[in-house]
């Protein structure tokens, strides 16, 4: 597998990246995670605007899905070669009624889904392409999934927004590499059931005995070398920061 960073930046984009997408790509097969704030413009650097196979949406808040009413307009209002075929879209119960609100002038409540095929997660495993896939639910304010993405023997977990939870370390056990949220600063910020900071990224990584740990979702108010240090103090594997158009070949 590969995995592209589209944006990682979290709550709103960076003078440097786009919101939480990331694309992972095998066998000729491209899964996006995540369309948040200013994506759309950054996967066109990685592939083209009609070249997605399949889109998993984490969660419904803007910045993991807001910019699937720009995909919508690119798909919807196509004229060279005529409107797209629907493509599989993943993602919480009420996925097509929370983008139709977000866009909120579409022509009519069903265009979403001429473009769009909606189906809905819930905690379980299928398959996505070649990819085989498990969803767990994490702890957020909103209905929202972590899930692990499986293909050749290797494995990518992305951890979606999320506190501490026990589904998380599940979810991460073993995998090759864990792409997991740190948007809170150890010492600072202390508001269960709603993100992490470095250190318990680092503390789950090293629970679930994950290869390599990369951090994202990091807001641009949170000094993201102070969350690589302190995941470093508690993990003992490959840590990282996500950037913009890094790669991984899992």
């Amino acid at each position: 597998m590969k995995l592209t960073v589209v944006g990682c930046s979290g709550s709103f984009p960076s003078a440097e990246s786009a919101c939480s997408s990331y694309l992972v790509e095998a066998d000729g097969f491209r899964l996006l995670l995540d369309m948040g704030n200013g994506a759309l413009g950054e996967l066109q650097r990685h592939c083209g605007l009609y070249d997605l196979d399949a889109i998993f949406l984490s969660h419904l808040h803007a910045d993991h899905c807001i910019d699937m009413c720009a995909y919508f307009v690119a798909r919807y209002y196509r004229h060279d070669g005529g409107r797209c075929a629907p493509i599989p879209v993943y993602g919480p119960e009420g996925t097509e009624q929370r983008l139709t609100t977000a866009y909120a002038d579409t022509p009519s409540a069903s265009s979403m889904s001429e473009v769009f095929d909606f189906h809905t997660v819930k905690p379980g495993s299928f398959e996505i392409g070649p990819f085989s896939v498990h969803t767990e639910k994490v702890s957020h304010p909103v209905e929202a999934y972590g899930i692990r993405v499986e293909h050749g023997g290797r494995s990518l977990t992305y951890s979606g927004d999320t506190g501490v939870c026990d589904t998380l370390d599940e979810l991460a056990r073993d995998t090759d590499l864990f792409l997991c949220e740190a948007a809170f600063t150890h010492g600072k910020e202390n508001i269960p059931d709603l993100h992490l900071n470095g250190r318990e990224a680092g503390e789950t990584a090293a629970r679930a005995g994950a290869r390599r740990l990369v951090l994202t979702h990091i807001p641009p108010w949170t000094d993201p070398r102070a969350n690589l240090e302190h995941a470093r103090e508690v993990f003992g594997g490959p840590v990282e920061l996500a950037a913009p158009r890094a790669t991984y070949d899992i």
